[in-house]
């Protein structure tokens, strides 16, 4: 299920104090550097930044991952007094006040998801993977890889489908095309390829069924 992350040294009711009411899933960590690549392991929906009590820590983590380029939506939560502290905008993608009520955050936060395309099925999810059918972009957690074209393809088709079988005639007709002639051993040249890329911490989320054909492991995003 999507969820938010907190990087705060407070807790959320101080922080932001209706964000509880909108989006119950949230992963509080602190307000550091060494929070970041378990943050973006996880994969959420969304960041969100405390710069309230500490603004020069926040920037710091907010040109981080800008800097890593994790593709992930930010916001950051700023005291109105901290707008002109620094740039912003060049690190964040959205702004909230710490007094925000409900109504308004939960606008914010859908704003912030459609400028970002999430939830538009522009993005399929599987496990650490997220997979960006509009930019053809995919990361494992986090970290962008480099696929062919029919290597993408395959990916997404399995992906869209997860816990079924495919079958290597079924693979060749719909991601290669009815107009495609090779053998069967050209979707396995890939399945290999692909898991190659996705690395041993990732390759089992392509799943081999013997003697019938391949399968996206049945994860949760």
């Amino acid at each position: 299920m999507p969820f938010l992350a907190l990087l705060s040294d407070r807790s959320p009711h101080v922080a932001l104090p209706a964000l509880l009411e909108v989006a119950p899933d949230v992963k509080i960590e602190p307000l550091s550097a060494s929070s970041l690549g378990h943050v973006l392991e996880l994969e959420p929906e969304a960041v969100l930044v405390d710069a309230g009590e500490n603004p020069p820590q926040a920037w710091s983590i907010l040109t981080a991952l800008r800097d890593r380029d994790a593709r992930v939506p930010v916001a950051v939560i700023l005291e109105r007094d901290q707008l002109e502290r620094y740039p912003w905008h060049e690190a964040a993608d959205e702004l909230v006040y710490p007094g925000a009520p409900a109504a308004e955050l939960h606008v914010r936060l859908a704003m912030l998801r459609r400028r970002a395309g999430a939830g538009d099925g522009t993005v399929i999810r599987l496990g650490a993977l997220a997979i960006d059918t509009e930019t053809y972009r995919v990361t494992a957690s986090g970290r962008p890889l480099d696929l062919t074209f029919k290597e993408f393809e395959l990916l997404r088709f399995l992906a869209q489908r997860p816990g079924r079988v495919s079958t290597r005639p079924a693979l060749l007709r719909e991601v290669w095309g009815y107009d495609f002639y090779g053998g069967t051993r050209t979707v396995d040249v890939h399945v290999r390829r692909l898991r190659s890329k996705l690395g041993p911490e990732h390759e089992h989320l392509i799943e081999t069924v013997r003697s019938v054909g391949y399968r996206a492991a049945d994860v949760e995003a």
